[in-house]
């Protein structure tokens, strides 16, 4: 008996603390529901509701003709709810889907993804990705024709989700100029400079996060829509940028030089119309633009015997020497102190001129007039360089610009060798953009102006900031020392060290650099070459300085490795540049011909050779029924008949009959290297035309 009460006992009291234990958790869920209930619904919306941020488009960036050098591009990611569509319409269109997702992507088969749409649809499932390939706008468009997704998103369940990317039309053409930005926000080249102007104002939208840790949009009236970025205009010419890289790369690879750079600037405005800097990829195969040595630190250096413009400046307007009168350079030695200093001819130059001396870079005769002019003052010769602004930074458009580097007199590092050493470009760093605002002022009249790469910042058709040119420095020196100068550049090319790119189309004036490079505080037999200079001499338009480092093989020198490809560069933009053309043709009159004698018309384009014929009274007709632009002639009725010459093919196109300047044009639009020789119009052409197009292919044209 007493067994059963305390059975009966032990269940009463095990029934009573269930019991309260079960009343327990009702009270604490009608707690949680009536008395929580707001605080954790609100907690549960911000767990899942949240305002993310909305990326704005970024800005576009442009060449000075328009060109597009970088811009976003729209790419997006299919997504689907399979919960949105109705049962007729999911029913009727599966099979279909299935089958165009499979055909499209061609990584599962239709089953597959009828599969996993199905077994999505019937869990519940609200954001399920597809495949997580990208796809352009295009296809982007036709896939919102496919069943199912055809009824939009909110009633077919479909999500194209928009991811953009940078994308350049011209591939790595000026890859460093214009330049990348990272997550990090940190970069280089305009992507990184103008940041602030082309990533543009991000927005704000309500997303809710569902299976799986995604987040999906929801709709909601209180969107913040972005504020795409502004696009950024540039001075480069593509045409030009075109032409250095190649030039540049061609002799990289020919001398298995270390790096090189070119720039190439307009004289009159400072706009830059191409910079280019390439170096040899770590492996030692191939060259890439993986640093900007035109305007970095990395690209300070010692500029060689381009400075002696400088020191030939400093001399003429302390109104001490004449160019004309003599200068004993001896067997090319001569002892400052305790150091010799050596000209680069083996014997030396003997008795010259000043000019002689210039033309021909004699080391020791700069080294010595500057000495006996300016060794008891020697701050005197440092004012010069102060004064054409060379000392300290640009102010360059680009971050990242280096800082010059100049002993001044005074300074435990100035000894009594410096100043004839940094009269010649040693003891002393410029970067190559330094270098060529020097020479571009002297080209200018004496006017320097700041370099710049971006003339606008614009959104549409609206100018948000344009960049005007801005005079540094009204004038570097006097009128009379600037003519000296101009001439003198122009003796180096015609009669100095730079005469092997001497031609008799148009005048090139500029000053050839070789420097020893220093390593581990020696001086070493590889060599910082270079050519800075500007063209026509007698009507300058554009200047341009060339850097190549170490090249290897003999006759390593600014005039040998450097100045070839200035000279090739100039050539090109004076074929391609009709305004250059047209103020450097001399004067000439057209002689009467008779009725029955036409001009020697060969081919052109179209537009150009009739109004030229219409100008002087020449018949001439054209049935253009092709559209072509480009034309070739037959005289017939005394009469210039027009025969259209199928250029724009894709093969290659016949350009006999053509100027170099069209055939420049014509062939290099189809990615094709040109080389040629003679003058006049195009002869002939090694490669047959309407042959099959290879790019980068080489072309030799025959002119006569």
């Amino acid at each position: 008996m007493n067994i059963k009460r305390s059975i009966v006992l032990r269940v009463r009291i095990a029934f009573i603390l269930v019991f309260l234990f079960a009343g327990l958790i009702f009270y604490r869920i009608a707690h949680l529901q009536f008395v929580e209930g707001e605080k954790w619904q609100a907690k549960s919306e911000s767990l899942n509701f949240q305002f993310r941020q909305v990326s704005a488009t970024r800005g576009n960036i442009y060449a000075t003709d328009g060109s597009l050098l970088s811009t976003s591009l729209p790419f997006y990611r299919v997504v689907m709810d399979p919960a949105v569509a109705k049962e007729d319409v999911f029913s009727q269109g599966i099979d279909s889907l299935s089958y165009l997702l499979s055909s499209y992507y061609k990584d599962r088969s239709s089953d597959s993804y009828k599969r996993a749409i199905k077994d999505a649809r019937a869990n519940g499932k609200r954001y399920l990705i597809l495949n997580r390939k990208q796809i352009g706008y295009q296809d982007m468009q036709a896939m919102s024709k496919w069943p199912i997704f055809r009824n939009g998103r909110n009633r077919g369940g479909v999500i194209f989700e928009k991811v953009e990317k940078r994308y350049r039309p011209f591939n790595d053409l000026a890859n460093r100029t214009v330049g990348y930005i990272n997550e990090d926000k940190y970069g280089a080249g305009i992507e990184y400079s103008f940041n602030e102007f082309l990533e543009g104002k991000n927005g704000k939208a309500l997303f809710q996060r569902i299976a799986g840790g995604s987040w999906k949009p929801v709709f909601d009236a209180e969107d913040i829509k972005p504020d795409d970025g502004f696009d950024i205009w540039t001075t480069l010419d593509v045409n030009i940028q075109d032409v250095a890289e190649s030039a540049l790369l061609r002799q990289l690879i020919s001398k298995d030089a270390q790096f090189g750079s070119v720039i190439v600037m307009e004289v009159a405005t400072g706009k830059i119309k191409a910079i280019s800097n390439l170096q040899k990829n770590s492996s030692g195969r191939g060259y890439g633009e993986n640093y900007n040595f035109a305007i970095g630190d990395q690209g300070l250096t010692e500029p060689g015997s381009t400075f002696k413009l400088l020191s030939m400046l400093a001399l003429l307007e302390e109104g001490k020497i004449n160019l004309d009168e003599a200068i004993d350079t001896g067997n090319g030695t001569f002892r400052f102190y305790d150091r010799i200093m050596r000209d680069a001819k083996n014997g030396g130059y003997g008795v010259i001129s000043i000019r002689e001396a210039f033309e021909k870079s004699s080391n020791v005769a700069i080294s010595k007039l500057v000495e006996q002019n300016f060794g008891h003052q020697p701050k005197k010769f440092v004012s010069y360089i102060e004064k054409a602004g060379l000392d300290k930074p640009i102010g360059f458009q680009l971050k990242g610009e280096g800082a010059p580097y100049f002993k001044t007199p005074g300074d435990k590092y100035w000894y009594g060798t410096t100043l004839p050493w940094m009269s010649i470009g040693y003891e002393s760093k410029l970067t190559p953009m330094h270098t060529l605002m020097l020479y571009n002022a002297i080209a200018n009249g004496g006017k320097m102006v700041k370099p710049m790469i971006v003339q606008a910042i614009a959104r549409g058709n609206q100018i948000e900031k344009n960049f005007e040119t801005e005079v540094v420095r009204k004038s570097i020196a006097s009128e009379k020392t600037i003519k000296q100068l101009q001439g003198l550049l122009q003796g180096v090319v015609d009669n100095g060290t730079a005469k092997n790119i001497h031609n008799n189309d148009y005048k090139i004036a500029g000053k050839t650099g070789t420097a020893q490079k220093l390593i581990d505080g020696r001086y070493t037999q590889r060599y910082y070459t270079s050519f800075a200079g500007y063209f026509p001499a007698d009507n300058p338009k554009y200047s341009a300085i060339v850097i190549i480092d170490s090249p290897k093989g003999f006759n390593a020198y600014g005039g040998d490795v450097s100045a070839p490809v200035f000279k090739e560069i100039a050539d090109k933009i004076y074929a391609q540049d009709l305004q250059i053309n047209v103020k450097n043709q001399p004067k000439f009159q057209f002689a009467d011909f008779k009725n029955d004698e036409f001009p020697f018309i060969q081919a052109g384009k179209f537009e150009e050779l009739q109004m030229l014929c219409n100008k002087f009274g020449i018949s001439n007709h054209y049935n253009n029924e092709g559209g072509e632009n480009w034309v070739k002639s037959t005289v017939s009725n005394k009469s210039i008949q027009w025969k259209s010459n199928k250029v724009e093919a894709p093969t290659v196109p016949d350009v006999s009959g053509l100027s170099l300047r069209d055939a420049l044009y014509v062939l290099e639009n189809k990615g094709l290297r040109v080389v040629y020789e003679g003058k006049g119009r195009v002869k002939n052409q090694s490669v047959t035309p309407g042959s099959s197009l290879q790019q980068n292919a080489v072309i030799k044209l025959v002119l006569g």
